[in-house]
């Protein structure tokens, strides 16, 4: 890798032994992949895959003192994923009690390390970053240094910044010295479309199911959609963007997916086209039946399959205003349409903090309240990732929350069926 004076300096130790330690660790991983290069970032924030303050994580936290105690703060503010606690959200006494005093025993803390290193404020807490609400939304052409993959997907597809799917802690280390290694998806050549994959079904697809089906076919490659404008236009408005940010989590989550291209939609496709596809790309067609065929095979986690169940998780990733809006008027004349006053399944909907501060500002807010819906800023994948959890028989509309938890997947018209109807 070829460094400018600037960066070997860092490197040799000028900027103090922790700042040379940390450019190292970067050199180390853009050698990796060999990256010829560090470019500069230029996001005005960056963002914090590592939310969570797990007992067991003490390296962290090691990691995160050695920084403060040498004064190397973040080169940016930065937002960070959700918070995996709310005493809102149901929960036994047994699971709360392990909660607390097992497993996030370190969250106040690692809160506190947090602030310290740079966080943007008390409430930067959510996977969905990008959302005007929150403010951490990049320009197109920005660089990152993210890891989150569910909002490094959009940020590539839907927003045309730049940023690999990094892991945990080099998003922060990036972010310190202000760098990352030049490859992957950050060059012209590594956006480029290796499928291109064709959408022929007969209605609007589910984008959680869509997006599962795409990213276990083409795992880390970059897919060129076709057909999917028919259904959700040519302009990134809000019920797009939202389609867009759950169909891209499904990529990520259920395959590898950081970037993919929708025609006539997303910015790249609308500037470059078909030039966007390398020879040679492989091809997948997606009708009605591959969707069934994709939906049947999910494996069924529950101890008992035919088991009622007893909690519904809606927004992994965080819902959106829209969508919290919109499942308003569903969840509402659903109920009325089955007889019913509130929902039957205790079910939470996530969204970011201030996503929940602007919706509880609307008449939307007591409306949902009243059908005994609960909304809250908790992580559902760390709410469900341990051993009480897993037993339970939780339904949700997220193939993220399905991947990495025992929650069962149901569609959107199917979750809707089940918390004011029953009977699934």
């Amino acid at each position: 890798m070829i460094l400018t004076a600037e960066q070997q300096a860092i490197l040799n130790g000028e900027k103090g032994e922790t700042m040379a330690k940390v450019m190292k660790t970067l050199v180390m991983y853009g050698d990796a992949f060999e990256a010829e290069k560090l470019v500069p970032i230029t996001s005005k924030y960056n963002h914090l895959v590592t939310s969570f303050g797990l007992k067991v994580m003490s390296p962290v936290y090691d990691l995160m003192q050695q920084i403060l105690d040498a004064d190397v703060a973040s080169g940016q503010k930065f937002s960070v994923d959700p918070r995996p606690l709310d005493s809102n959200v149901p929960a036994s006494f047994l699971q709360k009690f392990v909660f607390k005093n097992f497993m996030y025993t370190k969250q106040d803390f690692y809160e506190k390390q947090l602030h310290k290193l740079g966080l943007i404020d008390e409430n930067a807490f959510t996977c969905a970053c990008y959302m005007d609400e929150v403010g951490n939304k990049p320009k197109k052409g920005d660089v990152l240094s993210w890891a989150e993959s569910s909002a490094v997907v959009y940020a590539n597809s839907v927003l045309g910044a730049r940023c690999n799917r990094n892991s945990g802690i080099l998003d922060i280390m990036g972010s310190i010295v202000g760098y990352v290694p030049y490859f992957g998806l950050l060059t012209d050549e590594g956006r480029k479309a290796t499928w291109v994959v064709k959408i022929e079904t007969t209605k609007k697809p589910e984008a959680q199911l869509l997006g599962s089906a795409i990213g276990m076919k083409v795992m880390e490659d970059v897919p060129y959609v076709v057909g999917l404008d028919k259904w959700l236009g040519t302009e990134l408005n809000d019920a797009a963007c939202t389609y867009l940010k759950d169909f891209g989590a499904a990529t990520a989550s259920n395959g590898a997916v950081g970037l993919y291209h929708i025609e006539n939609l997303t910015p790249e496709a609308k500037e470059s086209g078909k030039d966007l596809i390398v020879e040679g790309a492989k091809e997948y067609i997606i009708d009605d039946a591959e969707l069934e065929r994709v939906k049947a095979n999910y494996p069924v986690m529950w101890k008992n399959p035919d088991a009622k169940p007893k909690l519904c998780f809606m927004g992994c990733p965080h819902m959106s205003l829209e969508q919290l809006k919109t499942w308003t008027d569903k969840v509402e004349a659903a109920l009325k349409e089955n007889g019913n006053k509130k929902v039957l399944i205790p079910t939470v909907f996530t969204a970011a903090p201030k996503v929940l501060e602007a919706f509880n500002k609307t008449e939307y807010a007591a409306r949902l309240k009243a059908t005994g819906v609960i909304t809250s800023y908790i992580c559902p994948l760390m709410y469900m990732n341990n051993p009480l959890c897993k037993t339970m028989p939780v339904i949700t509309s997220s193939n993220k929350l399905r991947t990495y938890t025992s929650a069962r997947y149901y569609t959107d018209d199917e979750i809707l069926t089940a918390i004011t109807k029953g009977g699934k």
